[in-house]
């Protein structure tokens, strides 16, 4: 399924540039971000306009020094998390993540539900790291998978952490789509619930993303006061109920808190 955010058009290959090696291996991965279940060397080739031989020499090393996986079944190849570890969040040259485990951890054990920690990357939230619940049916995901920011609730955390004019940029940048019954799908609708999440402190996603799916979700903010990440608790909505939300939500505040004292130190 390719990337509905990503216009293939505007990948092109200069013919003037001083580099062409490198013009080529950028547009690769440009293409490649476009497509979750990949392309094999023959796709890449036909949709560039590029030798076959080149595609094969370049994505052959991309493979080798780990930007690109290349699947056994069907040769195609997809990227990596190596994008997303490069380009991790740092206060005070400290790492995010590393700051944020232990209490993730913490988190997950206090609530018995899979903890995430989520930063904002080309207006998606992008999932850097979890704890897995223990539960026998539990929710979770994959390190760099991205979602909307107006569709969870560690998106709307930040969201309501931005300045007004960043806050306008987004909402100039994105399309909204209507995901569930009660995705807020639009701009006005989505002020409100940030409205309400800056007074409670927390936010919340009430299936707002994915059918029978809760998760409530803290900012992260550093020394100026600026959102660089978010902590989130996320669960089937069957055991993380309305009546458990504040509590959770809590929770996720009092982690933000502890993430952030590590990062400042």
């Amino acid at each position: 399924m390719g990337n509905p955010f990503m216009n293939k058009q505007n990948i092109l290959i200069q013919d003037d540039v001083s580099a062409p090696g490198t013009d080529r291996t950028l547009a690769i991965l440009e293409y490649l971000g476009g497509y979750r279940n990949g392309r094999s060397a023959s796709e890449i080739g036909r949709s560039l306009g590029l030798p076959l031989n080149s595609v094969g020499r370049i994505v052959d090393t991309m493979h080798r020094r780990g930007w690109l996986y290349r699947r056994e079944d069907d040769r195609r190849y997809t990227l990596t998390n190596r994008v997303a570890e490069l380009t991790r969040p740092q206060v005070h040259d400290k790492s995010l993540v590393v700051s944020a485990w232990d209490s993730l951890r913490k988190l997950r054990d206090e609530l018995g539900e899979t903890s995430q920690l989520l930063t904002m990357v080309d207006d998606k939230a992008v999932v850097l790291e979890q704890c897995e619940s223990s539960q026998s049916i539990k929710v979770s995901g994959k390190v760099g998978f991205r979602v909307p920011m107006y569709s969870c609730a560690p998106g709307k955390a930040i969201l309501s952490n931005l300045a007004e004019t960043e806050l306008d940029e987004y909402f100039s940048s994105i399309i909204f789509k209507r995901f569930t019954a009660t995705t807020h799908s639009t701009e006005k609708k989505l002020r409100v619930d940030l409205a309400l999440t800056r007074e409670r402190g927390y936010a919340l996603d009430l299936a707002e993303g994915l059918e029978g799916i809760h998760c409530a979700a803290a900012v992260i903010l550093d020394d100026f006061h600026y959102p660089v990440g978010a902590v989130t608790v996320i669960a089937p909505a069957f055991r993380l109920k309305a009546e458990h939300l504040d509590e959770a939500g809590q929770s996720c505040l009092k982690v933000a808190r502890e993430i952030r004292e590590r990062l400042l130190k």
